[in-house]
């Protein structure tokens, strides 16, 4: 695993300074105008990490990277909270996080192929004392992951994965599966893989919105099956009318940044996508 010194830690960091500057350039533009109506914007959704984004480095720089961008909520995925830890580790973990000033909110991708993943996932979870398990179940699991959302009260938010996915590619190939479950049972929209299908963001977001319990966030360089991980703002995702409509449904949940490109160098993308995100939410 790759460990940011403490060098290189802030040579990259710095990159996130000016890409969050982004947001105070486009309120001056705007203000200067006369067109800014709005001054709270980057209150008016929750911005959050999945750690997937930090995937080639532990859970210390992950941390400090996160907090270093300005984001307060977390999603770990099993790089940074291995599934097969013992409780004790599990909760000592959720805690490290917690104290460092972090909301861990939600774990996962979890893959659930046989019941003992689903058992195993939900102890994890509790264990973790997270609201939300981001997974991808098979079919005949479902009914058991509805079971378990009722006994531990953890919501579960299937993940979408695009084309070439046999299970979920879409949200509505999920939605279909859930929408007369537990109301707990519900979705991850992965906004990118959505848009490889050249699905409507803003329609899935209002058509399945009582099932969406969590967002992953990102922009793609095509609306097809090649489409690929790029800067947010770069791409083919209209990310304002993404925004927008969040806004308007009024989303309570965590919109999670998973950025899945430059694995071995990440921070510069992430804060130049996390500044883009936060000026447009300061101005729609």
């Amino acid at each position: 695993m790759n460990h940011l010194n403490r060098r290189n830690f802030f040579k990259l960091a710095a990159a996130g300074t000016a890409a969050a500057a982004l947001s105070t350039t486009i309120n001056a533009c705007q203000k200067h105008e006369g067109t800014l109506t709005k001054k709270d914007g980057l209150l008016r959704l929750k911005l959050g990490i999945a750690s997937y984004t930090f995937r080639h480095f532990n859970l210390d720089d992950t941390i400090a990277m996160t907090k270093r961008l300005g984001i307060t909520h977390i999603a770990l995925k099993s790089f940074h909270l291995p599934l097969e830890s013992a409780d004790s580790e599990i909760a000592a973990t959720a805690k490290k996080v917690r104290n460092s000033g972090l909301e861990l909110y939600g774990c996962g991708v979890i893959y659930m192929k046989k019941e003992d993943d689903v058992h195993r996932a939900f102890d994890y979870a509790k264990a973790a004392s997270v609201k939300v398990i981001i997974g991808v179940p098979e079919y005949e699991l479902l009914e058991l992951v509805n079971q378990k959302v009722k006994e531990y009260d953890i919501k579960a938010a299937i993940h979408n994965h695009g084309p070439g996915d046999k299970i979920y590619p879409s949200a509505e190939s999920i939605y279909e599966r859930v929408k007369d479950m537990d109301p707990r049972m519900g979705l991850c929209i992965d906004i990118g893989h959505s848009k490889r299908l050249n699905a409507d963001l803003s329609d899935d977001f209002i058509r399945f919105f009582d099932r969406v319990h969590d967002i992953h966030f990102k922009d793609v360089t095509s609306a097809s099956a090649a489409g690929t991980t790029i800067e947010t703002g770069r791409g083919v995702v209209d990310v304002p009318k993404a925004l927008k409509t969040l806004l308007d449904l009024k989303y309570q949940g965590i919109v999670s940044l998973e950025f899945a490109k430059d694995e071995e160098d990440p921070l510069p993308g992430v804060a130049e996508s996390l500044g883009y995100i936060k000026g447009v939410l300061s101005v729609i």
